[in-house]
């Protein structure tokens, strides 16, 4: 487990969940690349210059809405014309349906953990704001799908993460108490939608935050790859 500064979280005891929820971009897969493909053959449709793949990694996170307009903005925070926008999202799902999984890869033993916690009889979930249309395929083609018990995409819920309600649809589908779940992430959306749901939340380091440390945000651990997810969790229940 990797160590940081006074905000940074460690696990003093295994965890012992029946339902563990894991997030898409950024913890299981790098999705970037086809991200930025998308992004970038949308702005120049729009006749407008490219976004470096450094700058499209740190404006991920939030759905494609918030990404659509980071990337006419250019910038984190702010809000492009309507009518740019209105003319940009449409160019941008119809880019990403051809790039989505063109370059994306599971990350070093996604796939193997993912076997493995399946194999012991623990409820998976994949809780994403990655729409259905772009998820369910990704998640088929990279050979991950059969893992999980249920996809909670970004159209699924009534809200996205960071609000709850993702996470307790979940909870909903499988009859579990958020006291006996447990949320697998990589950004502050994750965080925030596991406490306000009321369960604790491991945060891995290499994903999309912004830029950020993850340990900033105080998740209750933080690892440097799923293998140690399984050095955390008690499965012999």
């Amino acid at each position: 487990m990797s160590s940081g500064g006074p905000a940074a979280a460690t696990a003093t005891a295994p965890y012992v969940p029946r339902l563990v929820l894991i997030d898409l971009d950024g913890t299981l897969v790098d999705s970037v690349p086809d991200l930025a493909a998308a992004v970038n053959r949308m702005l120049s449709e729009l006749g407008r210059p490219p976004a470096p793949e450094d700058d499209v990694r740190n404006w991920v996170g939030n759905g494609a809405v918030r990404l659509v307009k980071r990337a006419l903005v250019g910038a984190i925070d702010g809000e492009p014309d309507a009518e740019t926008y209105e003319r940009a999202m449409p160019l941008f799902l119809d880019y990403y349906a051809e790039e989505n999984c063109r370059h994306s890869r599971p990350y070093p033993t996604a796939r193997a953990t993912l076997e493995r916690l399946a194999a012991t009889g623990l409820c998976l979930a994949c809780v994403t704001n990655k729409p259905a249309a772009f998820t369910l395929p990704m998640l088929e083609q990279l050979g991950l799908a059969e893992h999980f018990g249920l996809v909670v995409a970004g159209d699924t819920a009534s809200a996205v993460k960071p609000d709850p309600a993702p996470l307790l649809h979940a909870m909903d589908f499988f009859k579990v108490p958020a006291g006996e779940a447990l949320m697998v992430g990589d950004s502050v959306n994750d965080i925030q939608a596991a406490r306000a749901a009321g369960m604790p939340v491991i945060c891995v380091s290499y994903g999309y935050n912004h830029g950020q440390d993850i340990r900033l945000a105080a998740p209750d651990a933080v690892i440097d790859s799923l293998a140690e997810l399984e050095q955390l969790i008690d499965t012999d229940r």
